[in-house]
């Protein structure tokens, strides 16, 4: 099945007295950008976690925050305090030598000071990476399933608009046998009109017209048209379908722009303009889809 490009996950998880949070968010891309955001400690990892998303998310651009949390401050941050002592004496000493009124709030000028908190290095063991491993798991799997979902969504509006288009090209039908004769009844007012006496060769004039309304015979696009349709609605259903979609669309284009060429008909061009129109729409579409 079709998958979108856009996607958002989020997944949270608690291990020991961390609280790991994985945020995944997906965009249309040609290829695979992707942003990781993790704390300094986790860096050694990066790389496995990278293949391991990228592997996932195959194509979009890619915006990944791994979070680590203290769920148990006591045990992480402490305020040194022979380093706030050592402050306020200079504090004092500096107001007593150059007669500087104290503070009347001391405690929040030290606490403000720098290096009066102590946070302990963080030293993440294989077992902590693992729990961050699945957490972005975790997160995949809800980014997968909001990609499918939105494929689903993608999927039902192209194939409308393959639909609308298949419907515009039976309509074409009724106006070539007038279209044929309009262009003979112009041919014959012409070449009556060119020739003095008002007569010519009637087998040659059989010939050319032959000729003429065959170069512009539009039989052969409108089959390739309706088998590039068949051939897209088909691969809807397969896997990482995106640039194939999207190659289906220009041929399906091709077809269109010789079909408005050849036409040579009001009608049938303002048929062409419409399908243009609704061709245009799933080109944008299927720039969404993985």
């Amino acid at each position: 099945m079709i998958r979108s490009m856009t996607g958002y996950g989020i997944a949270e998880q608690t291990y020991l007295s961390k609280k790991i949070t994985v945020e995944i968010k997906t965009l249309n891309s040609k290829q695979l950008d992707l942003q990781v955001k993790l704390p300094n400690e986790l860096r050694f990892a990066e790389l496995d976690f990278r293949n391991r998303i990228g592997a996932r998310l195959q194509r979009g651009k890619v915006d990944v925050i791994i979070t680590i949390a203290d769920t148990d401050l006591t045990q992480t941050y402490h305020i040194d305090q022979a380093v706030v002592e050592a402050y306020q004496d200079q504090i004092k000493e500096i107001s007593k030598n150059l007669h500087i009124a104290p503070s009347d709030d001391m405690a929040a000028l030290l606490f403000r000071m720098p290096g009066i908190f102590n946070v302990p290095a963080e030293n993440f063991d294989e077992a902590f990476v693992a729990k961050v491993g699945e957490t972005i798991d975790q997160a995949l799997d809800l980014v997968d399933g909001f990609r499918v979902q939105e494929g689903q969504t993608l999927k039902k509006d192209l194939l409308h608009r393959v639909e609308l288009i298949l419907n515009l090209l039976e309509q074409v039908e009724p106006y070539e046998k007038s279209r044929h004769d309009v262009i003979k009844q112009r041919l014959t007012k012409n070449l009556s009109e060119l020739t003095t006496a008002g007569q010519y060769d009637e087998n040659r004039f059989e010939q050319e017209l032959i000729y003429y309304l065959e170069k512009l015979d539009i039989t052969e696009e409108k089959v390739r048209l309706r088998q590039h349709c068949n051939y897209f609605n088909e691969s809807c259903d397969e896997d990482q379908a995106g640039k194939k979609l999207g190659f289906i669309a220009q041929e399906m284009g091709r077809e269109i722009n010789t079909l408005g060429s050849k036409a040579n008909e009001v009608n049938i061009q303002k048929l062409v303009v419409k399908m243009k129109d609704e061709l245009e729409k799933i080109k944008e579409q299927v720039c969404n889809i993985l």
